[in-house]
This record gives structure tokens, C-alpha cells and sequence, in this order.
């Protein structure tokens, strides 16, 4: 270190440094030569080395006779190389310009879906989708004098019928009409069909009925039910409903206690063949019978099967998912459990909350009392009879608003047997 020390106060002459001129410039003509290296001991810098005088080697310019370290030089590209990459760059431009346009493509297919699923869901209420059907009634339903007041309420509700022949005579049927993707209409034939029969007819139905059922030849080949069965076999989900107009097949043996014995036995077998003959057709050919009193009530009927055809499609559309009524979302009424089991409270009112006329007051009361489901269950096994554990709630005071009441025994009763029954099926109320 004080060597170090001193070489930092050392002076230099005018003498040594012509000394040094002279040399630098006899050394660049003259060859070099080799000097003695002299190693530092213990990292100690010589005291011959002057570290304020700048390297020779580092500033001179490189020797012509090419001694020096070369200089890094850039390879050229040749024209196949500059095209290739000229060729790259232009297929990655196109790929990103094909990304885009597939992106945008896709985006606007995404709208358009959405549009259409709009429009679609917009046909489809029950006030656009009642616009789209026809209902087709049998000509031979216009000799009745009261088939006026049906036509004439269609007319009215401005819905689209029409007079048409059709398999089964007496018959009113439905016809939807439906938009497919191509824009080409096609029209769907609704399961509902509708028979409006005269007592007289449906006099003659019966007895068709029961001699095909007593196993006789002559099965009335004539009788209108032949081809409402034959329109069943071609197509089992088809619904049929008649309608009676004349309450007189029904009413006859119920409004005549002063018949004879005999007139009475008739009447009596005769109603036990149409109830039997009713049995069968709802039983085994899904026919319903509906007897009404004029045509005011089969118009009212009409109506009322074309509204609830019109709001199918809506339903079903709106049902696809398997628990459509369990909804996500805050505003479902739910309770969050965190991890530390905060919000068990809430869940245990929420479920108490869930049977019939129970109302937040009563769940909160329960859950006050009984913090969760075990420590009621083991309440309940602490009484002993089971009027005891029926009435075990029924004291408790419920405050809502002031007002303070009794849970009571209905209530006490059914929360017992919510939590008690083995049965699954039982009707708590």
C-alpha cells in the first residue's frame, strides 16, 4: 500500500516524458520486444507500472500486417434467403388477415343467431303463436242451427277456421303452421280432436260399444266411432274428446221416479251399458266424454283447447331444462355457508321456511330455539308419546310487528311430521 502511496505523488519531468515521446516513436518502427513480466505478490501492483499513463495497445490503430484480433463482420444474405423471409412474412400477414375475417365472421353468425332466436322466441308467445293456427271443422257439424255461434266467435276473436272434410265426421281438428330455416312454411297437425254428437248419436255410439264388447257379429259398421278407432291405430297419441250436447242420455233415469217397474229395469240396464261403455273408452282408447248444454258451451270448449295449444310451444321451449323451477342467482331466496360455517343458521330457516303457511316469524322462532335439525330430532326423542312430540312447539311465543302469537298445534304437528316420517309420500297437511 505505501508503495501504491508514493507512485500517486511521483512528478515527472520534462526529461522523462521526451524520454517517453522518443521511445513511443522509436518502438512502432523497431520490432518488439519482449519484457519480463514481473507478477504482483499478495495482489500488490509493481512500482515499474505507471497506472496514470494510457495503454499503448488499447488505443492504437490495428497493425497493417493483420496481427490484431479481426473485427466481426455481418454475413450477407443471399436472394433466396431475403425472399424466403419476404415469403414467411407475407403467409403470416395473410394467416392473422384470415384470423380476423374468421373472428368477424363468427361474431356476426353469433349475432345473427341471437336475432333469430329473438324473432323465434317472439313467434312463439302465445298471442303470435294463436295467429298461426286453423281450425278445420267437419261440414257436416254445419246442419246444427247453433254451429252459427261457434263461427261467429271465431269470426269475433279474428281466427283463422275453415270447412273441411276430414277423416272422422262431426270432428273439429288444429293445424299449425310452422316457419322452418329455409323460409318454406310447414304445417303440423295438433293431437287434439274434438267430436260434438247429438244425444241421438251418442245413443247409437253406446250400443256399438257394447255389442263389440259382448263379442257380436254385427258391431255396427255404421257407428261414428269406427273411424275415430281407426284414426287411434294410425296414430295412438291422438286425443279425443266428444262432446255430448243433449244432457238427456245422462239425466233420463235420474229425472223419471214415477216410471213403471219395467221402464225403470230398462232404464237401469241402460245406464249401467253407458257406464260401462265410458269406462271403456277412457280406459283402453284414452277417449274422454264431456256433456254439455248447448252451443255456447262447445264454443267455450273450442276456445279454450285452442288457447292452451297456442301457449304449448312457449312451454315446452322454456322447460327443456331438467329442473326449470331451481333457479341460480341471488335473487333465488338463497343462503350462502361459508367455510367457518357462518349462514348454517340461515339455511336451517330457509328449509323450516319451505313447508305450507309458515312464515319467516315462525322459522326464526323454531331456529331460536332449536339452533339446528339434531338438536330438535333429539328433543323430540327425549318426550315420550307421540301427542307430546306433536305439541312440543305449539307454545312457542312467535313476535312479528309488535303482535306476539303462538306457533300453535297445525303447525307444530307438521314440522314434526316433516322431520320424523319414514314415508315419503305422506301428504303433510
Amino acid at each position: 500500500m505505501s508503495m501504491l502511496r508514493r507512485a500517486k505523488t511521483w512528478e515527472i519531468s520534462e526529461s522523462d516524458a521526451s524520454d517517453d515521446e522518443s521511445t513511443t516513436d522509436l518502438d512502432v518502427d523497431a520490432p518488439s520486444k519482449q519484457t519480463p513480466k514481473i507478477e504482483p505478490e499478495d495482489g500488490q501492483v509493481p512500482s515499474s507500472v505507471d497506472k496514470s499513463k494510457p495503454s499503448s495497445s488499447a488505443l492504437s490503430p490495428p497493425r497493417p500486417g493483420g496481427s490484431g484480433t479481426p473485427s466481426p463482420t455481418r454475413k450477407r444474405r443471399t436472394k433466396e434467403e431475403i425472399e424466403a423471409d419476404r415469403r414467411r412474412a407475407e403467409e403470416r400477414k395473410e394467416a392473422r388477415e384470415k384470423l380476423r375475417a374468421h373472428r368477424k365472421e363468427e361474431r356476426r353468425q353469433e349475432l345473427s343467431r341471437r336475432r333469430e332466436a329473438a324473432e323465434n322466441l317472439k313467434k312463439l308467445r302465445p298471442e303470435n303463436c294463436i295467429k298461426t293456427f286453423t281450425i278445420s271443422i267437419h261440414p257436416d257439424l254445419l246442419q246444427d242451427e247453433g254451429c252459427d255461434f261457434l263461427l261467429e266467435t271465431l269470426v269475433c276473436l279474428e281466427w283463422r277456421f275453415n270447412i273441411d272434410e276430414q277423416q272422422i265426421p262431426h270432428s273439429i281438428t288444429w293445424t299449425r303452421d310452422e316457419l322452418q330455416e329455409g323460409g318454406e312454411g310447414q304445417i303440423s297437425v295438433e293431437d287434439q280432436i274434438v267430436l260434438v254428437l247429438s244425444a241421438t248419436d251418442f245413443i247409437d255410439m253406446v250400443t256399438s260399444v257394447k255389442k263389440m264388447l259382448d263379442n257380436v257379429e254385427e258391431t255396427g259398421k255404421e257407428s261414428i266411432l269406427v273411424p275415430v278407432l281407426e284414426s287411434l291405430n294410425q296414430d295412438p297419441r291422438k286425443v279425443v274428446t266428444l262432446l255430448v250436447i243433449d244432457s238427456e242420455s245422462r239425466t233420463m233415469t235420474y229425472n223419471e221416479p214415477l216410471l213403471s217397474e219395467d221402464l225403470q229395469s230398462e232404464s237401469r240396464r241402460a245406464n249401467l251399458d253407458i257406464e260401462e261403455v265410458l269406462v271403456y273408452l277412457q280406459l283402453y282408447k284414452n277417449i274422454s266424454l264431456v256433456f254439455l248444454d248447448d252451443w255456447k258451451d262447445v264454443t267455450d270448449h273450442v276456445c279454450a283447447v285452442t288457447k292452451a295449444l297456442s301457449k304449448r310451444p312457449f312451454k315446452l321451449l322454456t322447460e327443456r331444462a331438467e329442473l326449470p323451477f331451481c333457479v341460480d342467482g341471488s335473487w333465488a331466496s338463497g343462503a350462502r355457508v361459508e367455510r367457518d360455517g357462518s349462514g348454517l343458521i340461515q339455511v336451517w330457516g330457509k328449509q323450516i321456511q319451505q313447508l305450507n303457511r309458515v312464515s319467516p316469524a315462525v322459522a326464526s322462532t323454531v331456529t331460536k330455539s332449536f339452533p339446528s335439525p339434531r338438536l330438535l330430532l333429539q328433543a323430540y326423542q327425549n318426550l315420550d308419546s307421540e301427542e307430546e312430540r306433536k305439541k312440543m312447539l305449539a307454545g312457542l311465543l312467535v313476535k312479528n310487528g309488535g303482535k306476539e302469537r303462538r306457533i300453535g298445534p297445525d303447525i307444530s304437528a307438521r314440522v314434526y311430521r316433516c322431520f320424523t316420517a319414514q314415508n315419503p309420500q305422506l301428504v303433510l297437511d
